[in-house]
């Protein structure tokens, strides 16, 4: 029998996905969300709304949430990824993630409307589970069902829990029911953690490849530079503790180092279910992040707090560390006005930062929602009159930039691409802010550079936007032998039509 599983790249075309039972693609969140509900996924769909509850609009406006969860399962060392979707949204999460760096291969499990309402694609998945399910290869199995096959009820929880020795994660991650791909990674990074506990729970587990320290350990959760474990190692070593794996981790075995630990350090506060996870392993967790001198104070003090350090060793640690940052703050100024917003998460320890940094921060703008663990950076924010938006839009962030004109607008793709049409300098966050070291006195003087030298370049904007004006904007976009005649009318002809489109829609929908 030829094994269901096929490498992305090779991906037949599949057709409409669920024609035959009206929950593809185009059905819409709504349709999904009743399909998926009907098919079995209440209980998914319900918890997935409790830990990311969705903010005043509901339409996710960065890429599919799955890559998030793809990316984490993708950088494990001996860990299979494979995807279960529509073969158009498995080519875009395959292409994003090599475009990334990713250099493991993507499974992917073929459908058809058929297959998909009989039943047969989740035995073509289970099928192709086992077949992957080399021990000598593979410590775990990733299996993850996108839009279609959750909203069409494919039960991965019904798969064997562990195949010849290689565990099997099974998650959905729909764009309907997970709203951010940075929430996607608690997804399967949660999945991969609970599992290991059970595991710890019933048995003697692998230890770390270096050992067990004879320090206890701070564990670390949140994608951050590389050297960022190092700094933090730093600022912990002198109250007797040490840094313990970051979660999401790069291979199985560390995941039972992070759960053997005194702490969690939440440095990014969105992983609500990794926490809940600790959590039933008595371990406390403490949110924000030693950035800058209040925040690197702060976190020292709830660090020590919480892994019961004597007083005079956490004076010590402040004794060392506080004064390097604050001389790496002082000799490396930001001057000038700053919009924020981001999806990664940690926007809100990078304000900080910048105004410790001495930047005029007046907005920050989050795609991910206000959680327990970011009630420090918010409050430290807000007291200093800093508005800071969770779930925010495309919408609100561009309306932050139009109202406080800043010299340096931080943010997406497309905040960036419409400050540089409005001749504001501007940073992409994800590439050019959230990859660089943030913490201790190595983050302190890591953003001034590339942050001063993006302002510095208003001059030079100014002097292309007039060199510039009027070419290719509104109507007459583009490359002409003459320039186009604006027509309104004919856009406003066009709005009625869909308007009466819509319309004869609903009508039909009532009947």
């Amino acid at each position: 029998m030829t094994s269901p599983l096929i490498p992305a790249s090779e991906t037949p075309t599949t057709g409409s996905a669920a024609a035959g039972d009206g929950v593809g693609c185009h059905a819409g969140k709504d349709e999904m969300l009743r399909a998926a509900a009907a098919a079995g996924k209440s209980e998914t769909l319900d918890r997935y709304a409790a830990d990311y509850p969705q903010g005043p609009h509901d339409k996710p406006q960065s890429m599919c949430p799955a890559f998030g969860s793809l990316r984490v399962g993708l950088r494990m060392r001996r860990t299979a990824t494979i995807l279960s979707g529509s073969a158009c949204c498995v080519y875009g999460l395959t292409f994003t993630s090599h475009f990334y760096g990713a250099r493991r291969p993507v499974g992917y499990v073929p459908f058809n409307s058929e297959s998909l309402v009989s039943g047969k694609l989740f035995e073509d998945i289970r099928d192709a589970v086992f077949e992957t399910a080399d021990p000598a290869l593979y410590d775990a199995i990733v299996i993850t069902n996108l839009c279609v096959p959750t909203a069409s009820g494919i039960p991965l929880q019904l798969l064997p829990k562990e195949i010849n020795g290689v565990r099997i994660i099974g998650i959905d991650v729909p764009g309907f029911g997970v709203p951010t791909h940075a929430e996607a990674k608690d997804v399967l990074a949660g999945a991969m953690l609970d599992y290991a506990r059970n595991e710890v729970l019933t048995g003697p587990v692998q230890a770390p490849r270096g050992g067990r320290g004879d320090k206890p350990a701070v564990a670390l959760v949140g994608e951050m530079f590389p050297a960022d474990p190092v700094g933090l190692a730093r600022l912990l070593e002198p109250m007797g503790l040490a840094a313990g794996p970051v979660v999401p981790t790069r291979e199985w075995r560390e995941l039972y180092g992070a759960l053997d630990c005194a702490a969690v350090a939440g440095l990014h506060p969105f992983y609500t279910c990794v926490y809940r996870v600790f959590g039933q392993a008595g371990r406390p967790v403490v949110g924000s992040g030693p950035v800058g001198y209040d925040g690197t104070a702060a976190w020292l003090e709830n660090i020590g707090e919480a892994c019961n350090v004597p007083r005079d060793k956490i004076d010590e640690a402040k004794r060392i560390h506080l004064p390097k940052i604050r001389e790496a703050l002082e000799k490396t100024p930001i001057k000038g006005r700053i919009t924020l917003s981001g999806y990664e998460g940690s926007e809100l320890l990078v304000a900080r930062l910048l105004v410790e940094s001495g930047a005029d921060v007046r907005y920050v703008g989050t795609a991910c929602p206000r959680t327990a663990l970011s009630e420090l950076d918010r409050d430290w924010l807000e007291s200093r009159g800093i508005h800071v938006q969770y779930r925010a839009s495309l919408e609100q962030d561009l309306a932050a930039m139009h109202e406080f004109r800043p010299d340096l607008a931080i943010g997406t793709t497309p905040v960036v691409q419409k400050a540089k049409q409005l001749a504001i300098p501007s940073l992409y966050f994800t590439n050019l802010v959230s990859a660089r070291p943030l913490f201790g006195a190595a983050g302190a003087g890591s953003l001034a550079t590339v942050i001063n030298g993006a302002i510095a370049g208003k001059e030079r904007f100014e002097t292309m936007k007039d060199f510039f004006a009027g070419v290719g904007e509104g109507h007459a976009a583009g490359i002409w032998e003459t320039v186009p005649k604006d027509r309104p009318d004919f856009r406003e002809q066009n709005r009625r039509r869909l308007e009466k489109l819509a319309a004869a829609r609903k009508a039909e929908e009532m009947i």
